[in-house]
Formats: C-alpha cells, sequence, structure tokens
C-alpha cells in the first residue's frame, strides 16, 4: 500500500474529547474515528487490525470444534421474556425499538437457543459448539475508555451444548486454553491471566482474563507464580480457599477484561424447552456454556499495553503491516516495494512528499513492527529497526526479502 493512497492521515495532535490512550493513539493515527461517545468507525489501517484478530480467534475456535454462524441483529421479545431478561430492570442496557416491538443484539443465549430446539433431539446429536462475530449494542453509560467500553462492538460469541455437566467440563477447560492462546498470539499473554469473577447475571462465579494495565477498570489479586488471579468484586476468604491460594502471596493490580467464559447450566434450556433424550430414552435439558470476546475491546487493550510517548508498537501477528518502508528522496525505493510485494511481504510504503522528521513521527505513531529506510546514504542497502528497538542495521535488499518473506 503507498501510503500516499492511504484514505486516512495522521494527525499531528490527539482529540481533545478522548480520554483514553488507546482512543487518543488510534484516531491521531488514522484507525478509526470517533462518531460519538462509544461509537467508533474503523478505517482502513484500523479494519486491517481488527481482522487479524478476528482470524487469529476464529483459528483458535476452529481447533475447538467450534463451528461458525452469523446470527440477527434484531430479537423477538417473546424468547426474552421466557428467559425473564427482557425486562429492563433485569438486563439494564438493552437497545429496543419503538414500542419494544424488537430488541436490538445485546447477546444471543436467547434466540441461539431457540434455534437449536430444530437440531438437537437425541444424545446424538450433542454435542454442539457454535460462535459468531456479530455486532452487539449495549446502553453503557460508562463510554469513555475508546474501544475497551462501547456501546456497539463486535464480539466473538461462542455457545457450547453438551449432554452432561462433565462434558461441559470439560470443553470449558479446552476452551480457557484456546482463550490464552489468542491472547498470547495477540501479543500480551505475558501480561493476561485467568481470573476467578463473578458470573454476573449467569451464575455465581465465571472465569475473566484480566491484562494488567493502568488504564484498567477492575481490580484483580494475583499470584504470578500460579498464573491465577481473583477479581476484587469475589475476593474473600472462600474464593481464596476455593483456588487454593496463599493470601500473603496475591497482588493487587489494575486490569483490563479482554475475554470471559462462563458455565450457564440449564438456566436457558430450561427457559426456552432445549432438551434431548438420551440413551435410556429419557428427556433431559441440554447444558450450555458461554464464552466471549470483544475484539475492539481486545484492539484497545493492546495499545494501551503496548504503546509509548511515541506511538502505538504493534504484534507482527496483528499489525495492519508488517514492514513501513520508509524512503527519504521521491522514488529511491519504488524498486525495493515491488520486491517485497512481489515476495508477499505486507508493506506500508511512505512515498509521500514530506521532510524525513514528519515521516519517522508517522512511522512511531502508527506503530508498524519494522522501519526500513531507504535514502541516498544507504545506496543500494536498507536501514532496518524494530519499532521500540534503538538497534539499527544495515543489509542488503536480498537479505531483506530473504528476513521478512
Amino acid at each position: 500500500m503507498r501510503q500516499s493512497e492511504l484514505f486516512t492521515k495522521t494527525r499531528r495532535t490527539a482529540p481533545k474529547d478522548e480520554v483514553s490512550k488507546n482512543g487518543r493513539l488510534l484516531i491521531q493515527a488514522g484507525y478509526i474515528n470517533k462518531e460519538m461517545a462509544g461509537v467508533y468507525d474503523y478505517l482502513p489501517l484500523g479494519l486491517r487490525v481488527l481482522k487479524k484478530i478476528e482470524n487469529i480467534i476464529r483459528e483458535e475456535m476452529n481447533k475447538l470444534g467450534g463451528q461458525e454462524i452469523f446470527m440477527t441483529t434484531l430479537q423477538d421479545p417473546t424468547l426474552w421474556k421466557k428467559s425473564g431478561r427482557w425486562d429492563d430492570k433485569v438486563v439494564t442496557d438493552w437497545f429496543k425499538t419503538r414500542n419494544d416491538e424488537f430488541g436490538l443484539s445485546n447477546t444471543h443465549e436467547e434466540p441461539l437457543t431457540n434455534l437449536l430446539k430444530n437440531h438437537i433431539l437425541s444424545y446424538k446429536d450433542l454435542p454442539v459448539y457454535v460462535y459468531q462475530f456479530q455486532t452487539k449494542l449495549r446502553y453503557e453509560l460508562r463510554a469513555k475508555s475508546g474501544l475497551m467500553r462501547g456501546r456497539e462492538f463486535i464480539m466473538k460469541d461462542l455457545y457450547s451444548f453438551s449432554r452432561t455437566p462433565e462434558e461441559l467440563d470439560r470443553f470449558h477447560d479446552k476452551c480457557r486454553k484456546a482463550y490464552l492462546n489468542v491472547f498470547k498470539r495477540a501479543g500480551i499473554g505475558n501480561k493476561t491471566y485467568l481470573t476467578y469473577a463473578s458470573g454476573g447475571s449467569f451464575t455465581k462465579y465465571s472465569y475473566e482474563f484480566q491484562t494488567l494495565s493502568e488504564a484498567g477498570e477492575d481490580i484483580i489479586y494475583l499470584d504470578k507464580t500460579k498464573k491465577i488471579a481473583i477479581n476484587k468484586e469475589v475476593y474473600d476468604e472462600e474464593s481464596v480457599q476455593t483456588l487454593k491460594l496463599n493470601r500473603e502471596k496475591l497482588i493487587r493490580e489494575r486490569s483490563i477484561e479482554v475475554g470471559n467464559i462462563f458455565k450457564l447450566g440449564t438456566r436457558f434450556s430450561d427457559a426456552l424447552g432445549l432438551k434431548y433424550v438420551d440413551k435410556s430414552g429419557i428427556e433431559r435439558p441440554v447444558i450450555m456454556g458461554s464464552y466471549g470476546i470483544g475484539l475492539g475491546r481486545l484492539m484497545g487493550a493492546i495499545v494501551e499495553v503496548l504503546s509509548d510517548d511515541k506511538g502505538i508498537i504493534w504484534p507482527v501477528s496483528v499489525a495492519p503491516f508488517k514492514v513501513h518502508l520508509v524512503e527519504l528522496k521521491k522514488g529511491l525505493a519504488r524498486g525495493l516495494y515491488e520486491k517485497l510485494t512481489k515476495a508477499g511481504v505486507e508493506t506500508l510504503y511512505d512515498d509521500r512528499d514530506l521532510t524525513p522528521g514528519e515521516k519517522f513521527n508517522d512511522a512511531d505513531l502508527i506503530g508498524i513492527p519494522w522501519r526500513l529506510v531507504v535514502s541516498e546514504k544507504t545506496k543500494n542497502k536498507v536501514e532496518v529497526k524494530r519499532r521500540n528497538a534503538k538497534k539499527v542495521e544495515l543489509i542488503s535488499h536480498d537479505e531483506l526479502i530473504q528476513q521478512f518473506s
């Protein structure tokens, strides 16, 4: 991609109406556009990052045996009344159409449970694991944390349907490991911990995945050796004993919730009549679980954790491009850009008519993992520098292609 043709441009200053670091940097660098509090557009650079996050999650969900679907945004109130969650006092962040004719996708336990009544009849039809990437709409009162707390956001929600609690437990454990793989691949695995937490309206307890950050809204008590934490909301002697932790070894930390997993049991299958016939011919309720990751929230958390005073520092796995090719004289890097493109190396080519200082500042702000500089001084070689490193290496074009392709 030629940067001169890129739809978006960087801003000289951060937006004054954005409080969060992730919001400020992502807007200033041209990744997103703010429509209103908690509502953002993804511009070309931002969409590339979002899609890479999506693909990492998709690969991990497919490894679990998950099958991808896509469900509707409009929700039938009848189903939600059966589960008791249509009432605004029960679910306080609903968006509904005029006269409460429809709900706008808050989550999808009810409609999916109802859908599977047409597909699950016998124990032979189970287990089932389905997931989607779908826009959720929630009336978030605290929409001030950039992408980390939105009123409109894309969520990966996976739902499991099992025959027994033991079968649910086995999948729940596999999903927990898959989530940790997601965060590792996204570049924040060394700061993300499984966290014992409240189950909210679903169940008494659940597990969250919390990433250490001063920008976080949660407080956790962490055992770094055992790599497990307890959310402040359920931090008591019972939870400490349940997890077999030593209270004296727990460290108080601030963190960002980047995912959660719930054992739902039969709450929704009982309410909506999702049953199966076991081997003995006895009709039993299907046992459920739900597993969520907000893609924008994860993207925002990466920026909060992996950035410095110059800008964003993307991990290679989710960066919009692998390398940022910067030429300091018009046309000097055109041939190298063509070679990189032919070799399949994702390249943002800064061919703009700007000063070296402006180009370097933009490169730091945008945060692509590797910066390649071509100037009259480099002659037939290229200056190679990692975004967050001071060391600069001078290598030939052939060595460069071999290293990055």
